[in-house]
């Protein structure tokens, strides 16, 4: 059992940092690997439309998957600490892109990036709540 934790904090860990280098790079790397034009941004999914409300499903899905490692990896301890450090991050980064050259800062990845950290931060609050009943 802690050789499988030791290998989530490790997944989590490599996983943030490739989310930072991705996000801090001057273009897309995934475009540059896929396509060869670091211009072009690869799309998993149409983005998702809540009323008149844009979210980036590609960032909903990167957030979604680092918020799901980091509470498999620090599930006994240090949640509150993980989780104002997943939102945090989730603005932040994209508030980098005011001062990135070739990035622009867009409101529906900022809301992509906390829609991935909320959808786990509800589902492990309802999880631990109707654990206690």
């Amino acid at each position: 059992m802690k050789k499988i934790k030791l290998y989530t904090k490790l997944a989590f860990h490599l996983l943030n940092i490739s989310i930072i280098v991705l996000y801090l790079y001057p273009g897309s790397i995934y475009g540059w690997l896929l396509y060869g034009d670091f211009k072009k941004q690869p799309q998993l999914t149409p983005d998702f439309i809540f009323g008149q409300i844009l979210f980036s499903s590609n960032h909903v899905y990167a957030f979604l998957v680092l918020s799901l490692i980091g509470i498999i990896s620090y599930f006994e301890y240090k949640i509150r600490l993980l989780f104002i450090y997943l939102f945090t991050m989730s603005i932040f980064l994209e508030v980098t892109h005011l001062l990135i050259p070739q990035r622009s800062f867009q409101y529906q990845d900022m809301l992509g990036n906390f829609l991935g950290v909320l959808i786990i931060f509800i589902i492990f609050t309802l999880t631990k709540l109707f654990r206690k009943k």
